[in-house]
């Protein structure tokens, strides 16, 4: 018989192995030496340590599952309990339920790390959904649209929930996509209507416009022009395609009438220059008839020169007031000088002024008698109040006399 510390062979080719329940038959060997027998089964026991070497290795190194790891141990301990191996199998067993009590820690690990990577993709997708729902109510119709997609894109990359809890989320998510598209259309649709309300009057604005053109009602038309501009601006924009045509045409309609105008009016300018510089020239003339000397000359003169200004036409209307100014200067120059003839020669403002005249003379003349009479009888009280009532009629007398020089008298 032969034997070794986990097992023998007995007579008659038995092994067995020994357990800490007692020896338990392995096989029988028949073909060759015991010593034989116990190393052949002491082969297969290492093989069996191999075995769970490498399933330990992958256990702790790869991301076997727990089902396939437990298939793999069960696998193993059916082998270890079948005892067809010589070595330490209570050993194995150990390894075995260690393996298995790695295999459940991980299986529970994992577990709550899907738990916590579910509850993380929960609040994920209602954060999405939240955020759908907010940009549904928004006007701001290409970023939020570009926000929608790329949160479409997020939720894919996001792992999937329960069924009932996913296609909850999912359907309020759709909803608000498709509320935000819908209101969107809706936008748009109105855009379209309002840009072809204002292309079609638009199409009248230019109309309208290039049928002015060629008016030379300068002053009307281009206060028509304005309000058309107003009216075009009130308008709103037409569809792309066509606002840039209408416009272009609306100020090409523009642009030929006030070319025209200020073709017009820089030849008027250039001609109003001209006016100005004769009209000039006529004041200065005008100017030399004053101071007035000969009053039917003058009146003759101005005359004269008042048609041939009359006869050269507009000047520019900021030069105008002082231009004008000074002929009517030299014009109120003459008149004052009528006025003065009219006065001098007036015979009944004459006679009343000879009259007033005679009047303060003789009364003149009566105090300066009775002042030499008091004089003479010695009462120089009274002489000295008529010779101050003297003063006050000879000041009276003095203007008198001035006025009538005026009508030459």
């Amino acid at each position: 018989m032969s034997s070794d510390p986990w097992g023998r062979v007995d007579e008659t080719g038995t092994v067995y192995v020994r357990t800490a329940d007692g020896e338990k038959v392995v096989g029988s060997w028949q073909a060759g030496s015991p010593e034989e027998a116990l190393a052949y089964f002491e082969r297969k026991y290492e093989g069996l340590v191999v075995e769970i070497g490498l399933l330990e290795k992958r256990v702790k190194t790869t991301d076997l599952s727990a089902k396939d790891a437990m298939a793999a141990i069960d696998h193993i301990r059916h082998q270890v309990d079948e005892h067809h191996a010589v070595g330490d199998l209570d050993a194995l067993r150990k390894r075995l339920d260690q393996l298995v009590a790695t295999v459940e820690a991980r299986r529970e690990q994992r577990k709550a790390q899907k738990a916590k990577q579910t509850d993380e993709a929960r609040k994920a997708k209602e954060a999405l959904v939240v955020e759908a729902e907010e940009l549904a109510q928004s006007e701001q119709w290409r970023a939020a649209g570009e926000r929608l997609r790329a949160l479409v894109d997020t939720w894919k990359g996001l792992p999937r929930l329960d069924r009932k809890s996913d296609d909850e989320l999912w359907h309020r998510f759709s909803h608000a996509r498709s509320a935000f598209s819908k209101r969107r259309k809706a936008h748009f649709a109105s855009l379209d209507a309002q840009r072809e309300e204002a292309r079609k009057v638009k199409e009248k604005l230019v109309a309208e416009a290039e049928a002015l053109s060629g008016s030379t009602d300068w002053g009307v038309t281009a206060a028509r022009y304005r309000e058309l501009m107003a009216e075009w601006k009130a308008a709103g924009r037409a569809q792309r395609e066509h606002e840039d045509e209408l416009w272009n045409r609306f100020r090409g309609a523009q642009d030929v009438f006030f070319a025209a105008r200020s073709e017009v009016f820089a030849e008027r300018d250039a001609e109003q220059a001209e006016n100005l510089k004769l009209k000039e020239e006529l004041a200065g003339e005008a100017e030399k008839l004053v101071p007035v000397t000969d009053l039917k000359a003058a009146r003759a003169a101005f005359r004269a020169i008042n048609e041939r200004w009359e006869a050269i036409g507009h000047v520019p209307r900021d030069a105008r007031p002082k231009v004008e100014g000074r002929m009517h200067a030299v014009e109120r120059a003459i008149q004052e000088a009528e006025e003065a003839e009219w006065r001098r020669t007036n015979p009944e403002a004459r006679a009343r002024a000879a009259g007033l005249t005679g009047q303060l003379q003789d009364a003149v003349d009566k105090l300066k008698k009775q002042i030499d009479a008091a004089r003479a009888a010695g009462n120089d009280a009274k002489a000295d109040k008529l010779a101050r009532e003297l003063e006050g009629r000879q000041a009276l007398l003095d203007q008198a006399l001035k006025g009538l020089q005026e009508f030459g008298g």
